[in-house]
């Protein structure tokens, strides 16, 4: 076995497709293939599923990929370490955002890092707080942002307080007077809802709250909840960091009681980071750090 062979079975793993891995790699698809079938060999295991639709990872080599990952990732730790030495500021950072994160922040993260040290690449992946902390957990990701009570047992560092506020459609009558809507008006009120896994902190505070909401509408990003809220489908509660990028005519509440998420950096070892992504890490801290 080879850091080779490793590369390319990822590749292969990564693209579905021995001949979108050996352009990746400036490789023959001949060699790919010769080289996955050699490691099969070696292992006494088939690693992929051939088919028309393209390659899929087998059970065994879903088990094995976590592993190649770690070997790739301390390489170029070792490629890192050994450019800081010679005084160079290169590498690749694979960095995992949710859907908020990637509109507000991360266009100033990848600019103002990027003009610090222009030789190291960012790789973004984005998806759910479910998906980050698969990526952590299996080397898919460096880092990744997550919110506090979503990261588990991930170590983060806690960054920034994001207030929960209601959403209603515009003009909606309340319970209360004030400038902010209480539990009992939304216990009377159907909710629009999304998947616990893209908002677990907005599912604790009903839970907590013993807010057993009525909901006939269950959908995955900000954009399709709030767009359901404004036609008069429901109420939502949302971090206020995601209202900054919703374009509909929505009323916007704090809640009482005061609710909110705790949005942080994430790194399975955050004491042997590569050079490359301990300095994106430092840079992400000193950026946003307010709690």
């Amino acid at each position: 076995m080879t850091l080779l062979s490793y590369q390319i079975l990822k590749a292969v793993a990564d693209m579905g497709s021995f001949y979108k891995a050996a352009e990746v790699l400036g490789l023959t698809p001949s060699a790919v293939s010769h080289s996955v079938a050699a490691l099969e060999k070696e292992l006494g295991f088939a690693l992929l599923v051939r088919s028309k639709a393209g390659v899929t990872l087998t059970n065994y080599g879903e088990q094995l990929l976590p592993y190649v990952n770690v070997v790739l990732n301390s390489d170029e730790s070792l490629q890192q370490a050994i450019s800081e030495l010679n005084g160079l500021k290169k590498g690749k950072v694979k960095l995992g955002v949710f859907s908020s994160v990637c509109t507000n922040w991360l266009p100033d993260i990848l600019n103002s890092f990027q003009g610090k040290y222009p030789e190291i690449e960012i790789e973004v992946f984005q998806g759910t707080y479910v998906d980050v902390a698969y990526w952590l957990k299996n080397g898919v990701v460096d880092l990744g942002f997550l919110s506090v009570s979503s990261a588990k047992d991930i170590p983060i560092e806690p960054l920034y307080e994001d207030p929960l506020v209601c959403v209603l459609p515009k003009g909606t009558p309340r319970v209360s007077t004030e400038e902010y809507v209480t539990i009992e008006d939304m216990r009377k009120s159907e909710f629009v809802t999304q998947r616990e896994c893209t908002d677990a902190d907005i599912q604790n505070f009903l839970k907590e709250n013993s807010l057993n909401i009525k909901s006939s509408y269950h959908v995955v990003d900000d954009l399709s909840t709030v767009a359901l809220v404004e036609k008069g489908f429901g109420i939502c509660l949302m971090p206020r960091l995601v209202m900054n990028d919703i374009p509909y005519d929505v009323d916007c509440y704090p809640i009482y009681p005061k609710a909110s998420r705790i949005i942080g950096i994430a790194a399975m070892n955050p004491e042997f980071m590569a050079p490359a992504v301990r300095s994106l890490y430092k840079h992400i801290v000193e950026k946003y750090k307010e709690v």
